[in-house]
């Protein structure tokens, strides 16, 4: 604000905004490097995931790999999100970005991935057409939404995170949610995007102490370790939040003890994951920004994969050398898929201006 549009101290209100109004705008917040470099390399180990299960069947290693990543892997992709939803409101400005921003791609990929599936899973047949069951990867769009949606309610409670760490146990044990919207999944991941909301930016300063990026590496092989003993009796499910306990056949008192333990495994593993993403300008920094081109669009290519028998094409594929060979072009992937020139050709159905749709 000019100094000349300056108010004095006990100005009216109608003479503060009289002097907002007339002030200059100011810069826009330089991004913040740190969090571009965790949303890139989130969303790198999501599509590692998504490229190593098939490699699960025949390998234990690949499957303690698998489950490693999916214990975590979205809970911080979602964390992050629920960090940046902090300043969302019911104001029209916002609602009108939730709509053209979350909705809209929404409706848009929904049709898309059917369509995709009609013309490319062949013998199979097509899948109908529903908007209200999310397709695929479409389920995180329709969670954000409702997560946006309910921010300022979890704002104004006092025990926020407590409170949807209950949501989400009752969640597990209500096998009749259904697929709407893919609620289970809107329950169950729900605390992981509370508590960013709640999360300020000296919070992740403190991951970025030594002794904490030096533990996270021994933390890191153990969890590693841990799946590798587990993998042959923990059920997968599990991990993708996507089950009521009836529906994994385990009693009713396993939902508070899977939802301290997960959510618990998840938490170690984000602080773990974040003291190692550089707070500096990387080649990959630039690429934060086009995290959604990423996530929505590599399904194509993930379902191509199984529907083409690709990790059938060799034998070698199953073996280590296939191991490094499906990690390096995962990787590869999603740099191209979040890089300017396909952001560029993608932008009008990922990012679509959807002013029509408002009142002016």
């Amino acid at each position: 604000m000019s100094p000349t549009a300056t108010p004095a101290p006990g100005a009216s209100a109608a003479r503060r905004k009289a002097a907002e109004a007339t002030a200059p705008p100011s810069a826009p917040a330089a991004r913040d490097p740190f969090f571009d470099n965790a949303k890139y390399l989130a969303l790198v180990l999501v599509a590692l995931g998504h490229a190593w299960q098939p490699l699960t069947y025949t390998s234990r290693v690949m499957t303690a790999l698998y489950m490693t990543v999916y214990a975590f892997h979205m809970p911080a992709f979602i964390l992050v999100s629920g960090y940046f939803s902090r300043g969302f409101d019911l104001s029209p400005a916002k609602v009108r970005r939730l709509v053209s921003g979350v909705v809209v791609p929404y409706l848009v990929f929904e049709v898309a991935y059917t369509w995709f599936q009609h013309w490319a899973e062949k013998g199979e047949p097509p899948e109908p057409l529903t908007l209200l069951n999310p397709w695929y990867l479409n389920w995180f769009l329709a969670a954000l939404f409702v997560w946006r949606l309910t921010t300022p309610v979890w704002q104004a409670l006092r025990w926020p995170v407590p409170l949807s760490l209950v949501l989400a146990t009752l969640a597990m044990t209500c096998p009749s949610i259904g697929d709407d919207f893919d609620l289970m999944r809107v329950f169950q991941f729900l605390p992981f995007f509370v508590a960013g909301l709640n999360l300020e930016r000296h919070h992740f300063e403190l991951v970025r102490r030594r002794w904490v990026r030096i533990a996270a590496v021994p933390v890191l092989a153990g969890a590693v370790a841990l799946a590798y003993g587990l993998a042959p009796h923990l059920d997968e499910a599990w991990l993708f939040r996507n089950y009521s306990v009836q529906a994994l056949h385990q009693p009713l008192w396993t939902a508070p003890v899977a939802t301290a333990a997960l959510t618990g495994c998840a938490a170690v593993l984000i602080v773990c994951f974040l003291a190692w993403v550089p707070r500096r300008r990387t080649w990959f920094t630039a690429l934060g920004g086009g995290t959604l081109y990423g996530f929505l669009l590599h399904g194509f290519l993930i379902k191509l994969s199984r529907w083409w028998d690709w990790y059938e094409a060799a034998a070698w594929i199953k073996e280590p050398v296939g191991w490094a060979v499906v990690t390096l072009l995962a990787v590869a992937m999603i740099t191209v898929l979040c890089s300017p020139p396909v952001r560029r050709v993608f932008r009008p159905v990922v990012e679509p201006r959807a002013d029509w749709l408002f009142r002016r």
